[in-house]
C-alpha cells in the first residue's frame, strides 16, 4: 500500500471509497455530488498549508485523509476514510495515513488541528484520542473551522 497526494483522474476512486462508508456504515444520506470540496479537491484542500491524500493499493484507492488550512496555524483533519479491507493490522492505514498528515502540518507550520465527526463514528473516536486527539465543545472550535451539519463531536490536537 503506498500513500500519496491526490490527482486529477482519482475522482472516482475517492468516490468508490467514500460514499458507501458514509451511506452503507453510517447511514448518511449523502452522494458525491452533495460534497463540493470533493468535486474541488486541488481548490477546497490543496491551498496554503492543505493537502488530500490516498492510500492506494494496485489500482484502488483504499483510504483518504484531507488537511484544510483554516488560517492562523490551525488546520481540519477531513475525509479520513479506510476501506474495511485496510483497517487495523496489517495494513494499518489509518495510522498510516494519519502520520504523513501531521508530519506534513508541523512541516508547514501548523500549531493546532481540529476535526469534526459524528456520534456514530465510534471506531474513529477511539483512533483519534489514542492518537492524542481531545474531545472539545463546538464552542471551542475557531470561526474558520468548515463545520458539516452531521458533526456532533469534535476534536483537538495541538502540534
Amino acid at each position: 500500500m503506498d500513500i500519496r497526494h491526490y490527482r486529477a483522474g482519482d475522482e472516482s476512486g475517492i468516490a468508490a471509497l467514500i460514499v458507501p462508508i458514509q451511506r452503507e456504515e453510517f447511514g448518511i444520506p449523502i452522494s458525491y455530488e452533495e460534497q463540493p470540496d470533493l468535486r474541488d479537491i486541488p481548490g477546497f484542500y490543496q491551498t496554503g498549508a492543505g493537502q488530500f491524500w490516498v492510500a492506494v493499493e494496485g489500482d484502488a484507492i483504499v483510504g483518504s485523509i484531507a488537511l484544510k488550512d483554516i488560517g492562523d496555524g490551525a488546520g481540519a483533519l477531513r475525509k479520513m476514510f479506510v476501506a474495511p479491507s485496510h483497517r487495523g493490522a496489517p495494513h494499518r492505514a489509518a495510522a498510516r495515513l494519519l502520520a504523513v498528515l501531521l508530519s506534513h502540518a508541523r512541516a508547514a507550520g501548523l500549531t493546532t488541528l481540529y476535526l469534526g465527526t459524528t456520534a456514530k463514528f465510534l471506531a474513529a473516536h477511539r483512533f483519534y484520542e489514542k492518537s492524542g486527539f481531545s474531545a472539545i465543545t463546538p464552542d471551542e472550535l475557531p470561526p474558520t473551522f468548515p463545520r458539516m451539519a452531521v458533526d456532533t463531536r469534535f476534536y483537538f490536537l495541538s502540534l
